[in-house]
């Protein structure tokens, strides 16, 4: 009888398990609650198919799977390139590199300290709050790393710095910007009426209109923290890294851009 070896595992072993269960939970928790995960269900029963098949010396079936199989790999590229663009921006994003040693914030260029930006939010807030007593939507990407602008379409230079007024003039429902979303970089209201990805996330809450699932997408393709005001019940609601939070209280949002931006995020100073 032929001894099999003893299993070794080393340092080296764990790590690269862990390694792999790691990918394996941001992959899931990217694809939670969009058809994507259907998808790779099913890409797996088939895989799981091929070697039932095969091992049952089902020839003619067995290569059909195989083919299928052999271009798997392009096939999951095309499939998941949105699900491939939210794990690489995971990577990079300040989440990531939030509780990271100095010089390594400074490398990713995220060691400033956001001073100076109270006021600032200050007037992105009365402005908020003016769209919901006028019962006007509104629609605010802040982006960190990442650039929407290649991701929105229709978009219109702005570039003006930003006050309370602006920003209702923006969303009033007389002027031609309001249908789309505003984008305020390093303080300054760089664009507007600009058309956001729509999500396709399946497990949003019934009440998320288009103007909701429009801020979950942006956030999921991009590293932007997004501001929606309802227009029907002209709550505040922020979308970050795929994930909507609801109901957010008007006298917390200074305090939660502050957290959001003091790490380093270089592009609001």
């Amino acid at each position: 009888m032929i001894e099999q070896p003893a299993l070794q595992l080393g340092l080296w072993q764990v790590l690269d398990i862990v390694a792999v269960a790691l990918i394996l939970y941001q992959l899931y928790r990217l694809t939670r609650g969009t058809a994507a995960i259907r998808i790779f269900l099913g890409i797996l029963a088939i895989y799981l198919v091929y070697q039932i098949v095969d091992a049952l010396q089902m020839r003619m079936l067995a290569e059909i799977l195989g083919q299928f199989i052999g271009v798997g790999v392009i096939a999951l590229l095309i499939v998941f390139q949105q699900e491939l663009r939210q794990f690489l921006l995971l990577i990079g994003n300040r989440q990531f590199v939030r509780s990271a040693p100095p010089w390594l914030q400074k490398w990713f260029g995220r060691n400033g300290d956001g001073r100076g930006m109270a006021s600032q939010w200050t007037e992105l807030r009365l402005g908020l709050e003016e769209c919901r007593r006028r019962r006007l939507g509104a629609l605010v990407v802040i982006p960190r790393e990442a650039d929407p602008g290649p991701v929105a379409t229709g978009w219109v230079p702005i570039d003006a710095q930003i006050s309370a007024g602006l920003i209702v003039s923006l969303f009033e429902k007389a002027s031609p910007l309001h249908d789309g979303a505003a984008c305020i970089d390093r303080l300054r209201v760089r664009w507007a009426a600009g058309i956001l990805p729509v999500s396709g996330r399946m497990d949003l809450p019934a009440q998320c209109g288009t103007r909701h699932r429009a801020a979950v997408g942006i956030s999921e393709q991009t590293d932007a923290l997004v501001l929606v005001v309802s227009e029907e019940t002209g709550a505040l609601s922020i979308a970050e890294e795929g994930r909507l939070q609801l109901g957010v209280r008007f006298e917390m949002l200074e305090s939660r851009l502050d957290a959001a931006f003091s790490s380093g995020d270089s592009t609001q100073n």
